[in-house]
């Protein structure tokens, strides 16, 4: 193994980059106007966020701001507060074009038939037209019934995410989660039996009892169902989640693991589109206009984060459910003007920003575009950023036409070239972060 990629196998941040700058990096500021902070950004090409943040359990991996057993008062206050923020941030925004759309949380379709419908029409507030605009829901084993998957295809959502984790029902249970095959197959096939085109399902690596055989068996049993997308997550031990209180750490073997299910699904037709991410081949999944790299996130309701060019803000973030409710009894009480003002999230200088579109385009198959960076910071990336460099002899990067890519080794390593790529400033501020 070459010296770097020890030292990236080292790293303490070995997690999953999925956005740039952490949420742990995040800070209060003085309140900031929202029709300032959005003013000189781009407002043409939007990917709206909308976060639910109820569940009807919770993982023990899970590290997501989400609560579980909520009452219907709580969820109806949360979509009149939700109601709120949208026709505040709609009115500061002004005029803004919406070209893709997913619904998070926690659990989307934790809500009630006649809730999720409501949860629409706050939507239609951003004019969105369902028809030519992706969109994404994730839901359960458990919410994935007919009468709300109805509402999800009538509103032509285009993708449905849904997190099995394993097929094997002891290897579930060791993460508290008392999950039913039989559940999870009526489920699966009422999302095949809806009309809606996109079935991502995520499963899990490195949980507790799992062996080479019963992963490949978890395989086997998603392709049956013929998704058009996979997710394959190493189980991370986080602080403040059910793992993490317990002390317990299941870190063997799981690069073996990554490895076994990498080269199953490359043997049946996907296409690996991030270390985490496999689409299968000649799908429609995945297009659209939105560029994460270049084009502004509009987040809205508790938990969400908005991204423009240079600043990134949200709510305040918890794991506990104590901190997690506390926020949440704070953000129902907003009242529409206070949705006016952000005042927590982080900053982005230049280098700050370079390194977001970096890690944001080096950390998928596609890789970072040379041309495209140029033309966005009018500098060369590898003048700017030479320690790029050391990735080429280690084998865990190459340079070809006017991009660089992961090699299928550096794919493996990106949960630590992500962090290794982060400034210090953004380690210092994660370091020091007390999560409640």
């Amino acid at each position: 193994m070459s010296l770097i990629a020890s030292t990236l196998l080292s790293s303490p941040y070995k997690s999953y980059t999925y956005a740039y700058p952490h949420k742990t990096a995040y800070r209060p500021f003085s309140p900031r106007r929202l029709s300032e902070v959005w003013q000189q950004q781009n407002r043409r090409a939007l990917f709206l966020y909308l976060h639910i943040p109820f569940c009807e359990m919770r993982c023990d991996f899970c590290n997501l701001f989400t609560t579980v057993n909520t009452s219907a008062t709580l969820v109806t206050d949360y979509l009149d507060a939700l109601e709120r923020q949208v026709q505040q941030t709609k009115y500061d925004l002004g005029e803004s074009n919406i070209v893709q759309m997913a619904i998070g949380g926690g659990t989307p379709t934790y809500l009630k038939p006649a809730e999720l419908q409501r949860l629409y029409q706050i939507i239609d507030l951003f004019n969105v037209d369902y028809v030519t605009v992706p969109t994404s829901v994730e839901v359960s084993p458990a919410t994935a019934t007919r009468d709300r998957l109805s509402i999800l295809a009538e509103y032509h959502t285009q993708r449905v995410s849904i997190g099995i984790q394993s097929f094997v029902e002891s290897e579930v249970k060791s993460v508290g989660r008392p999950q039913r095959n039989a559940k999870v197959f009526q489920a699966l096939d009422a999302i095949r039996h809806s009309s809606i085109p996109v079935l991502n399902i995520d499963l899990i690596y490195g949980l507790a009892h799992q062996t080479p055989q019963s992963w490949l068996f978890s395989l086997q049993t998603a392709l049956t169902f013929a998704p058009e997308e996979l997710f394959l997550y190493p189980l991370y031990v986080r602080p403040l989640t059910g793992i993490g209180l317990s002390g317990k750490s299941w870190d063997d073997e799981r690069f073996e693991l990554y490895q076994l299910g990498r080269d199953y699904l490359l043997a049946h037709g996907y296409q690996q589109v991030s270390m985490r991410m496999f689409r299968r081949c000649h799908t429609l999944a995945g297009q659209g206009e939105y560029c994460c790299q270049n084009d502004g996130m509009l987040g809205l309701g508790c938990g969400a984060r908005s991204y423009t060019e240079q600043l990134h803000y949200s709510s305040e973030y918890a794991v506990g459910q104590e901190g997690v409710r506390s926020i949440l009894q704070h953000y129902i009480r907003r009242e529409r003007a206070d949705f006016a003002y952000v005042n927590y999230g982080f900053q982005l200088d230049l280098d700050n920003q370079r390194r977001r579109f970096i890690i944001q385009g080096l950390l998928r198959s596609a890789g970072l575009s040379l041309s495209l960076y140029r033309q966005r910071f009018a500098s060369d990336v590898l003048q700017d950023y030479p320690q790029l460099l050391a990735l080429f002899p280690a084998g865990l990067a190459q340079q070809r036409d006017s991009s660089i890519t992961l090699t299928s080794l550096g794919l493996a390593y990106s949960d630590a070239i992500g962090p290794w790529l982060y400034a210090d400033e953004v380690v210092h501020q994660m370091d020091s972060y007390e999560l409640t």
